[in-house]
């Protein structure tokens, strides 16, 4: 039999405690103030991090190019400003962060060691995942990095699991889970979210939204383009943030990882960002202009954001220049790193398949 419906009540909650309101707060924190307050040191950090992203993808490209590295290749080149926005603000002693396979810019932001990740994209002994990952399956626990995941969507479900554990082992740490506009269709992205709702995970869900997933924009695949507010049915809290100002960004993970970490469950994040380049180096990125990306690099271009800012504030030209020419230089020392690093052992495609001992 049917339950009767329910009748309306008067509500009787403060707005702090109305599920609303709550769903809004996020939001309404960041429209209060949108940008974080650097300091000149951390706006010079921000720069040279996002410029190393640039400088290494764009050798990663030409590295491809030249049959140095094998399979798929998915570069990072303009979205510099999340991860960068993002991972700062994380606390690399307990949290952790998982993404798909457009994962070099977040290991770099993570300070892992560009020559191990080179080595990595041109399979070598010497990478990070002993030249057995590639692009796409990069890993480190060392750094609480889990992936590098090729299933469209899965490292989601996986990031329940990340969170899960933090919350059971009560470490303090939360989750950061990151998933692109073509993964937010997915049932297990909202089979995870409803799980982290109920339980109150410790986890970031992040959606980069590129604008074209693989090579359809968002308005000819998904009815619902506003995707900060795909958490909504779960009560879960959702931010739409310019994932092209990492100011901006470095403001709402401020925000958001405080909800997270004190207790009040996920929140879901939108970052507005877009790819320069096609969705892999196999991509000719048809499905729009040149014109578009132009338009883009000409004026929301992260790295060109910051550096303006931090020209504002008493940089040079000179200065910045500097530190342009240093980060070529590691790029560079990274690419030779890789180039003369030994390919693994035959001996070495029996290792890591299962796990002995738990």
């Amino acid at each position: 039999m049917a339950k009767a419906p329910r009748s309306k009540k008067a509500p009787s909650k403060s707005p702090a405690e109305d599920s609303d309101f709550i769903l809004h707060s996020l939001q309404d924190a960041l429209e209060k103030d949108r940008r974080y307050d650097a300091s000149k040191e951390q706006l010079l950090h921000f720069y040279e991090q996002m410029l190393l992203i640039r400088r290494f993808e764009e050798r990663a490209g030409q590295l491809y190019g030249l049959g140095l590295i094998g399979g798929f290749c998915h570069l990072y080149i303009g979205q510099e400003a999340v991860a960068i926005g993002l991972q700062s603000a994380l606390d690399g002693d307990k949290d952790s962060v998982i993404t798909g396979y457009r994962d070099h810019g977040h290991m770099l932001a993570y300070g892992i060691d560009p020559k191990v990740i080179m080595a990595e994209l041109t399979g070598r002994e010497a990478g990070i995942s002993k030249g057995k990952g590639g692009s796409m399956h990069m890993f480190s626990t060392e750094h609480k990095f889990y992936g590098g995941h090729g299933i469209v969507g899965a490292q989601v479900a996986l990031g329940g699991g990340l969170a899960l554990a933090h919350q059971y082992n009560d470490d303090g740490g939360l989750c950061l889970a990151y998933f692109g506009d073509g993964a937010a269709n997915q049932g297990q992205v909202y089979e995870t979210m409803n799980m982290a709702a109920l339980w109150k995970l410790p986890i970031v869900f992040v959606v980069e939204n590129n604008q074209y997933a693989m090579g359809t924009a968002v308005g000819r695949s998904s009815a619902e383009t506003e995707f900060h507010r795909r958490g909504t049915a779960f009560r879960i809290p959702g931010m739409d943030v310019n994932g092209m100002d990492v100011l901006e960004v470095r403001q709402a993970a401020e925000i958001a990882f405080k909800h997270v970490r004190d207790g009040k469950g996920p929140v879901l994040m939108e970052c507005n960002t877009y790819r320069y380049r096609g969705h892999s180096m196999s991509d000719p990125a048809k499905y729009r202009t040149r014109e578009e990306v132009q338009d883009i690099r000409e004026h929301k271009d992260p790295i060109e954001g910051i550096k303006k800012v931090l020209l504002e504030n008493g940089s040079t030209e000179d200065e910045l220049k500097a530190i342009d020419k240093d980060i070529r230089k590691t790029v560079t020392e990274a690419a030779d790193f890789a180039e003369n690093s030994p390919e693994p052992e035959a001996a070495e495609l029996y290792t890591d398949v299962l796990v002995e001992e738990y």
